[in-house]
C-alpha cells in the first residue's frame, strides 16, 4: 500500500490511463510512456493501466510510479459499455510486477450480479497473495436516477468495502458535506474519480480540495490530467492540494521547478 499511498501524508494521487481499451487511443494517452513520465515528474503516486500497457508504457528512468493493473474492461463500441468483464488475473499482475490491482463494478447495471461475483472472486485471490485491491465502484444503471447523489455513491462504495476492497474509487457528490457521509460510511480509504473533463482547472482543484476536506484519501483522475495542456503541471497542482493541504487558489499558482 505504501507504493500507492504517500508515506508522509497517507494520501494518494493516482492517474488512471486505462481509457485506451474503453474509448481508444484518445488525446493524451497515445503514448502511455510519455504521459507516465510527465505525471511522475509532477509527483503522482501511482498509475492504473491494462496489462499490455504495463509493458509498452514501461519507464526506465526517473521517479517511479506505483503500478496498478486494471483487471476488467469493456469498450464504448460494445452493446453495453456498463458490462465490465474480467480480462486479466491477480496472478498475471503479480508476474508483471504490479503493486496493486483494480476492478470496475457498476452497481445497478443489468449485469451487476456477475460483476459482484467477479469482485468477490478477485478479492479472494488478492487476500491469498497479499495484493492490494482498488475497486472502482459506480452507481450506474436504469434504477439509478442520479449517479452523483451521496446516497447512491455511499451504497456503491460500501459494497466495495464489504466485498473486500482495500481502496474504493467512486464519484464525488459535488460538495464536502454530502461526500463526508460517503467517507464516514465506508471503512476503507476512498479516492474520488475525476469524471468528465471539467470547464476550468480551478474547478478541478476546488473539487479535489472539497474531497480532501470531506475525508477522502486522495484522487484517481485520468482525462483531466492526461488531456491537460501540461499534464506535469496539473499533477503538481493536484499534489499541492492532496499532499500539502493547499487551497485550490494556492495550488493554481504553483509552477514547475526551474531547470536552471
Amino acid at each position: 500500500m505504501e507504493r500507492i499511498f504517500n508515506r508522509s501524508t497517507g494520501n494518494a494521487v493516482i492517474i488512471p490511463m486505462d481509457h485506451g481499451v474503453t474509448v481508444g487511443p484518445i488525446k493524451g494517452i497515445k503514448s502511455v510512456k510519455n504521459i507516465a513520465d510527465a505525471v511522475a515528474r509532477g509527483g503522482a503516486d501511482a498509475a492504473v493501466v491494462h496489462k499490455g500497457a504495463a509493458t509498452f508504457g514501461h519507464r526506465g528512468y526517473g521517479r517511479d510510479l506505483g503500478l496498478i493493473i486494471h483487471l476488467s474492461a469493456s469498450t464504448a463500441l460494445g452493446p453495453d459499455p456498463n458490462n465490465k468483464v474480467l480480462v486479466a488475473t491477480v496472478e498475471e499482475a503479480l508476474k508483471i510486477g504490479a503493486d496493486a490491482v483494480s476492478i470496475h463494478v457498476n452497481v445497478g447495471a443489468e449485469d451487476e450480479s456477475r460483476m459482484l461475483c467477479t469482485l468477490g472472486e478477485i478479492s479472494r485471490h488478492c487476500q491469498e497473495w497479499g495484493m492490494p485491491l482498488l475497486a472502482m465502484m459506480y452507481p450506474r444503471g436504469k434504477k439509478i436516477k442520479d449517479e452523483y447523489s451521496a446516497e447512491s455513491i455511499a451504497h456503491a462504495a460500501r459494497v466495495g468495502a464489504e466485498l473486500g476492497a482495500d481502496i474504493v474509487k467512486t464519484n464525488y457528490s459535488g460538495d464536502p458535506d454530502s461526500f463526508a457521509s460517503v467517507v464516514d460510511s465506508c471503512p476503507v480509504p476512498v479516492v474520488i474519480a475525476g469524471g468528465p473533463k471539467v470547464e476550468t482547472e480551478l474547478d478541478l482543484l476546488r473539487m479535489v480540495e472539497g474531497a480532501i476536506a470531506s475525508g477522502a484519501r486522495g484522487v484517481a483522475i485520468g482525462r483531466n490530467v492526461f488531456q491537460h495542456q501540461d499534464p506535469e503541471l496539473i499533477t503538481r497542482r493536484i499534489c499541492g492540494v492532496v499532499h500539502k493541504g493547499l487551497k485550490a487558489e494556492e495550488a493554481a499558482s504553483l509552477e514547475k521547478p526551474s531547470k536552471d
